[in-house]
């Protein structure tokens, strides 16, 4: 596996494996690597000739109160492990390199970065709009392999691509869980025991509401009523957001005939967690 950091050197070496006519898929991280990011380095590999992984804690992404500071960082376990998986290439640019002193462009999706995890996080959603253009940008990849954990950011992301006619395809695959249900998470780290067991909330709220859609119920605020319901059983969450929408719009939908983006994100103490499943049209 191959080591870069710098964005020159990382156009190089993907352009040689363009030009030889191998495919190439990117894996966008922030490292702390956990299951989830491996299944993705996995689908990275099965689908193409070489596979390219970025760790890169993005602070355009992260507010003035959030942890940018304490984010985990573990660059040479991240690195065993994707080495172990055969990754080809490694991007572990600095943040000078990806924003160099005088840099003012961003990148803005109106309409859909404040929605969700937007309306929650101002900026966020115009931070990874724009890291993840310029990663698209140096790497030029065939596809890149997002988690549907972040579902909002996948929204987004795919408005992204269609606006500007990105030649790259985004693969997205399913979220990863630990045994009990909990949505494999760098964050999760952060969590003390007992909040871990009342992170178990937010599996829990999801499949009420896949029950209950799944006995015919169809309409959207009776089946979001029943999942808040199941979250306000347990005093050590936080709500920020329960919510039930169409999952390229991210607007609010009456009933789930058409299928449907159930999403709910949570403070347990100090750290936001978030989860959703996804409604099929019935």
């Amino acid at each position: 596996m191959k080591r870069i950091s710098t964005i020159a050197a990382m156009k190089a070496a993907c352009r040689q494996v363009t030009a030889a006519g191998k495919t190439l898929g990117l894996v966008p991280t922030m490292g702390a690597l956990h299951e989830g990011h491996l299944s993705l380095v996995r689908a990275g590999k099965a689908r193409c000739n070489v596979t390219a992984v970025s760790i890169f804690v993005n602070p355009l992404q992260f507010g003035p109160t959030e942890d940018l500071d304490k984010y985990p960082r573990n660059l040479e376990r991240d690195a065993a492990m994707l080495e172990q998986l055969g990754v080809e290439f490694l991007f572990i640019p600095s943040v000078e390199e990806m924003y160099p002193p005088g840099a003012k462009t961003y990148v803005v999706v109106e309409g859909l970065s404040d929605k969700l995890d937007g309306a929650s996080r101002p900026g966020h959603f115009r931070g990874v709009a724009t890291v993840v253009t310029k990663l698209f940008e140096t790497v030029r990849p065939d596809y890149a392999f997002f988690g549907q954990k972040d579902a909002a950011q996948v929204a987004v992301l795919r408005k992204l691509v269609r606006d500007l006619d990105m030649d790259v395809e985004l693969v997205v695959c399913p979220i990863a869980r630990e045994v009990d249900g909990l949505a494999m998470s760098s964050r999760n780290v952060y969590l003390t025991p007992e909040q871990r067991k009342q992170a178990l909330v937010l599996h829990r709220a999801l499949m009420r509401v896949q029950l209950a859609a799944d006995g015919g119920e169809k309409d959207s605020e009776k089946l979001r009523h029943a999942g808040m319901q199941v979250i306000a059983e347990e005093p050590g969450a936080r709500l920020d957001y329960f919510a039930i929408v169409d999952p390229d719009t991210l607007d609010p939908v009456t009933d789930i005939v058409q299928g449907a983006l159930v999403a709910v994100a949570a403070y347990f103490g100090a750290t936001r967690l978030i989860d959703n499943i996804a409604l099929a049209p019935r």
